[in-house]
């Protein structure tokens, strides 16, 4: 792989090629990210089977999504906009123009939508069509043939704007009020993390061109029958947290966005970068060119940052980060995880050297009951582990104590690339984090002793950006390029939701409906 990710790991590629080829288990990753079931106790002795991306579903433990069901019924108020009303009117949500405004372009595509008909899809590609010389020499597989003029299907939307403005929030707002046909089982819709979503790809692509090969045929482009299968598990496809950091998502993702078009996909994405900003220095990058200028052309860009940035807003602060690492600390950890382990509802024993199966390797987790583990910082950060091992690992155990994370230097890149990582998987996943640190958990990242220098700009911008002390925080040169620098920052800012009041309540054994937040 010419290029690793902003948050230090391999691409989706190399995370792909290191399940083993026989292994049908990849999709699970999907399965690892939707919500808990709290009526049955963990298992873990055997791998995730393999699952389809299923229809009208949420990658994530989605808390925000239930509660816009809960707080309105979705008979009553159908549309974004009036649903978004109602929910300001109860106080689930803070009145806010400037995202009132923005949903209107929500309301846009929800009209698009209301009519719309992609019309059926073509079958599988298992009809056989004879090559140039016929069956004497060769056989293709036929390809799927488009179902509806790129013209003809309404235009996506783009979301983007920094961290804080009510991303995520407004994506649940909008899938939660899809129109009749795709929230149910006629045409369906998919919600997925971006980076969830082309692992899949990967693993698809992988399977379609193992079956040509498998049936005798030439090897063919097996991009239209991904798109077709994808096609076929919704027609809305929503994005959260687009971004394009390696070769591999760069080089598919203009083709691939066409087909799943010509089958009458309607995506949706947020991010946080404009169009133009995507994969910026990037290897190859003019070859990506063409995908920007697809998505401008065919998605509505919104431009979502606010005057109101939802992060910044005041909150209480619960105990969960602890420093610097003694005996103290370690206790209080040990005193901490008991009395969570042992009131475990899913079960209580707790377990010592639980093996747990990732993609045909084991990972050992030093001590857990059924929901919740304790790791030390190397067993999750000192081994070569991927996102989607992060999403396994924090989809299995709802709250994770992680002891003895070390200030990190250029001597600790690659760990606090993993680090980083697998504070997504935590945030993501809605998982409830207990961290022992030897500094401040903000400074982790600091390897110069000392304030932010006067010279660098780049740092202190991020930190102000997020309402964080750049002095604080510390200076770093881990992170050199724009987007490890970002990774960094939306770690930073992550850590800081995860540290509150709020997050403590809905999080972990302790989840339960509050708030909205408008914050994602």
């Amino acid at each position: 792989m010419a290029k690793r990710t902003a948050s230090g790991l391999c691409s989706a590629c190399l995370a792909a090629r290191r399940i083993p080829k026989s292994s049908t288990v990849f999709a699970g990753i999907v399965r690892t990210s939707i919500a808990r079931s709290s009526a049955s106790p963990l298992v873990i002795a055997k791998p995730p089977s393999r699952r389809h991306i299923s229809s009208t579903r949420v990658v994530r433990d989605d808390t925000h999504a239930a509660q816009l069901s809960a707080k309105a019924d979705r008979e009553s108020f159908k549309d974004p906009l009036t649903r978004y009303d109602y929910l300001v009117e109860k106080g689930v949500l803070r009145a806010d123009e400037s995202q009132r405004d923005i949903i209107k372009h929500l309301q846009r595509l929800w009209t698009d939508l209301k009519d719309y008909d992609p019309g059926p899809l073509p079958d599988a590609t298992t009809e056989i069509q004879p090559s140039f010389f016929g069956k004497f020499f060769s056989r293709q597989p036929s390809t799927p043939q488009p179902t509806v003029s790129i013209e003809k299907v309404p235009k996506g939307l783009y979301l983007y704007g920094s961290v804080g403005t009510g991303k995520t929030m407004l994506m649940d707002l909008f899938h939660s009020t899809l129109p009749p046909q795709f929230s149910a089982k006629k045409y369906g819709s998919t919600r997925i993390h971006f980076h969830a979503f082309m692992l899949e790809v990967l693993q698809r692509q992988h399977e379609v061109g193992a079956k040509y090969l498998q049936m005798g045929m030439e090897r063919k482009d097996a991009m239209p029958e991904v798109a077709r299968s994808l096609a076929a598990e919704g027609r809305v496809l929503c994005f959260d947290e687009f971004q394009v950091t390696d070769i591999v998502t760069a080089m598919l993702l203009r083709q691939l966005l066409e087909r799943l078009m010509t089958f009458g996909v309607v995506c949706v994405m947020t991010s946080n970068r404009h169009p133009d900003e995507l994969y910026m220095n990037g290897i190859q990058r003019s070859s990506f060119i063409p995908a920007i200028e697809l998505i401008k052309q065919r998605f509505e860009v919104v431009d979502l940052n606010s005057e109101t940035d939802y992060r910044k807003l005041p909150r209480a602060l619960s105990k969960v980060y602890f420093h610097p690492l003694t005996p103290s600390t370690h206790s209080e950890m040990s005193k901490l995880f008991h009395s969570l382990a042992s009131s475990d509802p899913h079960g209580s024993e707790i377990v010592s050297d639980r093996r747990l199966p990732l993609w045909g390797r084991e990972l050992k987790v030093p001590s857990s009951s059924a929901s919740v583990a304790r790791f030390r910082f190397d067993d999750l950060c000192n081994r070569p582990l991927s996102a989607a091992d992060y999403l396994e690992v924090t989809g299995r155990f709802s709250t994770v104590f992680v002891e003895g994370v070390p200030r990190m230097g250029l001597g600790e890149r690659d760990q606090a690339r993993r680090f980083i990582t697998f504070i997504d998987a935590c945030y993501e996943n809605g998982t409830k984090l207990f961290i022992s640190s030897e500094v401040p958990i903000f400074q982790v990242f600091s390897d110069k002793h000392g304030p932010v220098a006067a010279d660098d700009s780049h740092m202190r911008s991020v930190m102000d950006d997020l309402g964080l002390s750049a002095d604080e925080v510390g200076s770093s040169s881990l992170f050199s390029g724009d987007e490890e620098l970002f990774a960094f920052a939306r770690c930073v800012s992550r850590l800081s939701q995860m540290g509150t009041k709020e997050w403590s309540e809905q999080s972990g054994l302790h989840r339960k409906e509050t708030s909205l937040d408008q914050s994602e």
